[in-house]
């Protein structure tokens, strides 16, 4: 399905960007995929094979996305579809939110997309897809997500502003908004008792009463830079009906 389809997917180490690469991979593509962690880049080079090229860098270095570009350039040449996913998640009480937290979630999560838009657009080939992970969060009020859902709605902007810079071109700049997704992460970030009942809560709140999968998360995604030729500037959501219902 992806035959002669090539790709960069930040963040894609684990996770929904992981998910989204063996997608890539398993249907023929070539993959760049870029994330903080080398073990975690390690791993997942080994289970994604041999169309996969693994890059460590931090998004929020400029240097870091000058040395992506050059290496995407090298290994591929020029990319169909360019996944902007990478980005860290918390929540932070308003009343302690600190200017080190704000720094951090703005420089990866806002500075990082729009700086590795522009570091890799160049390499963009016509008709090409770019796909924002933004968040359920930029739609609703969430308590203690003030920072984070602040800067999903930037992407949810950039998303729109993108695709008027980027048209003359032909390129197509979508923003894909997932609501809870089942990464397993909840398990290693609190005790199981406690991920059971955050998770129970969310499946409660959930017009579709459950978590999404990664799966559905990757084709979505998928959709968007390849086959959604008739699409720019929107928001998909998947999140089984949480923003829209």
């Amino acid at each position: 399905m992806y035959s002669d389809k090539n790709a960069v997917i930040t963040g894609g180490g684990s996770g929904m960007g992981f998910a989204l690469a063996k997608l890539l991979v398993d249907g023929g593509a070539r993959v760049v995929i870029t994330g903080r962690s080398q073990a975690t880049l390690d791993a997942a080079r080994e289970q994604l094979g041999t169309n996969a090229v693994a890059v460590r860098g931090d998004v929020a270095s400029l240097s870091d996305l000058d040395a992506l570009a050059d290496r995407v350039k090298g290994e591929l040449g020029t990319i169909e579809a360019l996944f902007v996913n990478a980005g860290i998640a918390g929540t932070t009480p308003f009343e302690t939110i600190t200017e080190q937290v704000y720094d951090e979630m703005f420089a990866i999560n806002v500075k990082g997309a729009l700086f590795t838009v522009q570091k890799l657009a160049p390499l963009l080939s016509t008709g090409a897809g770019v796909v924002l992970t933004t968040s359920a969060a930029n739609a609703i009020g969430m308590r203690d997500a003030s920072v984070y859902a602040a800067g999903k709605a930037a992407l949810r902007s950039m998303a729109r502003n993108f695709s008027r810079e980027l048209l003359p071109r032909g390129i197509r700049v979508n923003a894909i908004s997932p609501g809870p997704i089942d990464t397993g992460i909840l398990e290693k970030m609190m005790s199981e008792e406690a991920a059971e009942q955050f998770k129970a809560q969310v499946v409660a709140d959930n017009p579709m009463q459950r978590f999404g999968t990664l799966d559905e998360f990757a084709r979505a995604a998928a959709f968007l830079a390849f086959d959604a030729t008739y699409t720019t500037g929107a928001e998909f959501a998947v999140d089984g009906g949480r923003t829209q219902l």
